[in-house]
């Protein structure tokens, strides 16, 4: 595996990735998508900050490429989109930089309330700017917080330690959540009109890009403040220049600008009433230590295992739930491959979960076998895209959660249909991932190992043709399971030691009393 790291990832998760032989590579930022395309060539993993946009240009010249890890928690300049399309997995570490982002916001509270930049640039300019910088204080004052995830409730309680009454507004939170936290929520007319600062923590998306318009701005109460720590882009710029020459708002922080870096010409840095600092919010040491160990063990383990944290276009998974999903996700993996050499062109998948599902959280377990049925057909799929893929392709896929499992405490059931044949697989995690039934009959064999499905006549013997035939060929037999089917026929399930070489599957087809004969 080959990562290319650029914008400045912190080298304790690089480290990492070398620990697991990984090849690693390093870039400064690519802003051109055309040169990142180029350096893209064999990569499986890139890693990002905010410096380097990856478009979806940059995305279709990758053919390797398996995920995108972004060092921090916005992902807007990723094109999750195109990625999701391709099959990539997205990935973000949102908690490594909450303190720090936190804190960097109630810096800039600070920093506005007492006029700190004004005060530092006039006294290393030879002034005693002491007239003019009278400052407020932070004490009984209101703070709107918009955004009441990590970040902004982190925020929320940090500045209700310092005596500020806090009221938020989350375009994320339905209504019914209000008055379930320390924090009242608000409507956002509600709060600009009640507020005399308003910070922002919310990811930029297409219904947040320029949330505070210049209307919304106005709504505000005459002389308040406005932070924005979060991203570019979710404030007009141009209107809050206005409202600050107008005199309508009394001042602003920001770390973070529509166009990075802030171009040197740009109006915000000559207006005396902004405060300016080029996004600094997970600018701490331990930081960026935190976000790029923890990016690296996510991207480790969804490679190895499938498992999903951080993983921004998949199903999200809770702690429980994804201690409930990690054992079944190499049966998964399995059975879909399975289904697909038994029903070559699926035209339909019903799975049924049955037994006790209650702290089963199935999404990403369907993404996973629906991925490997599809992964032998043309084209790219992953769990990422396989219901995608599926719905391109004519696949229905169906589930049923629930029922009864058979004596089993979980029981999986798959019924593949195709346009000339179905076929039904039970599986099951008791003492080890197995198939318990094929087609109704009792079988039992790990759809992991080198295996043998046979159909042939139920009589004395067949099983010391197949085992001597295999012996004879230096393949071992490692269990052999066989289950009658009625009306004079059974069905084996054939583990060996190693793949069986064409000439002998020829030769035992050709043998007397096998009806057929299929490696899967």
């Amino acid at each position: 595996m080959k990562v290319l790291a650029c914008d400045g990832i912190h080298d304790d998760g690089l480290a990492l990735f070398r620990q697991a032989d990984w090849e690693v590579a390093v870039s400064d930022p690519i802003k051109d998508p055309a040169a990142l395309a180029r350096a893209l060539d064999g990569v499986d993993v890139l890693l990002v900050r905010s410096a380097t946009p990856v478009t979806a240009e940059a995305i279709a010249a990758a053919p390797h490429l398996r995920v995108i890890g972004r060092a921090g928690a916005g992902v807007d300049t990723i094109d999750v989109e195109a990625a999701t399309t391709r099959g990539i997995a997205v990935m973000n570490a949102p908690d490594g930089n909450t303190l720090a982002a936190a804190e960097h916001a109630i810096s800039l509270l600070f920093a506005l309330a007492r006029h700190i930049p004004r005060a530092d640039a006039g006294m290393k300019a030879g002034q005693w700017p002491k007239a003019g910088l009278t400052g407020f204080e932070l004490e009984g004052k209101k703070l709107g917080v918009i955004g009441l995830g990590r970040i902004g409730g982190t925020v929320a309680r940090k500045a209700q330690g310092i005596g500020m009454e806090v009221a938020a507004h989350d375009p994320f939170l339905p209504a019914s959540a209000a008055g379930n936290g320390s924090v009242a929520l608000k409507t956002l007319d509600e709060l600009l009109a009640w507020a005399d600062i308003l910070t922002l923590h919310i990811p930029r998306t297409r219904e947040t890009t320029n949330l505070l318009s210049e209307a919304r701005m106005r709504a505000m109460k005459p002389g308040g403040y406005i932070i924005n720590a979060a991203r570019g882009g979710l404030l007009d710029e141009a209107a809050l220049l206005r409202l600050l020459e107008e005199g309508h708002l009394a001042g602003a922080a920001l770390d973070t600008f529509a166009t990075e870096p802030l171009q040197p010409d740009s109006p915000l840095r000559s207006n005396p009433k902004l405060i300016l600092t080029p996004h600094l919010g997970a600018s701490t040491s331990e930081a960026q230590q935190a976000v790029s160990t923890i990016l690296a063990r996510q991207i480790l383990d969804f490679v190895g295992t499938g498992a999903v944290a951080g993983c921004v276009n998949l199903p999200p998974l809770t702690a429980q739930a994804a201690r409930e999903v990690g054992p079944w996700i190499p049966l998964m993996s399995s059975l879909g491959r399975l289904a697909a050499r038994l029903v070559p062109a699926p035209t339909r998948l019903h799975i049924t979960y049955a037994g006790r599902t209650d702290a089963l959280d199935t999404r990403p377990l369907t993404r996973l076998l629906v991925a490997a049925l599809l992964g032998t057909a043309s084209g790219r799929v992953t769990p990422v895209n396989a219901l995608q893929e599926a719905a391109a392709r004519g696949l229905t896929v169906a589930e049923t959660l629930g029922g009864d499992g058979d004596g089993f405490d979980r029981l999986l059931r798959l019924k593949v249909e195709g346009e000339t044949r179905t076929r039904e697989i039970e599986a099951t995690l008791h003492r080890g991932p197995r198939v318990v039934r094929l087609d109704g009959v009792e079988i039992e064999f790990d759809p992991q190992a080198h295996v043998l499905l046979m159909r042939n006549e139920d009589r004395p013997g067949m099983i010391g043709l197949v085992g001597s035939q295999l012996g004879t060929a230096g393949v071992n037999i490692v269990n052999f399971a066989l289950g009658a089917a009625g009306h004079g026929e059974a069905r084996a399930a054939i583990t060996v030691d190693r793949p069986v070489e064409d000439e002998q599957l020829v030769a035992l087809r050709a043998t007397p009393g096998i009806l057929s004969l299929q490696q899967v």
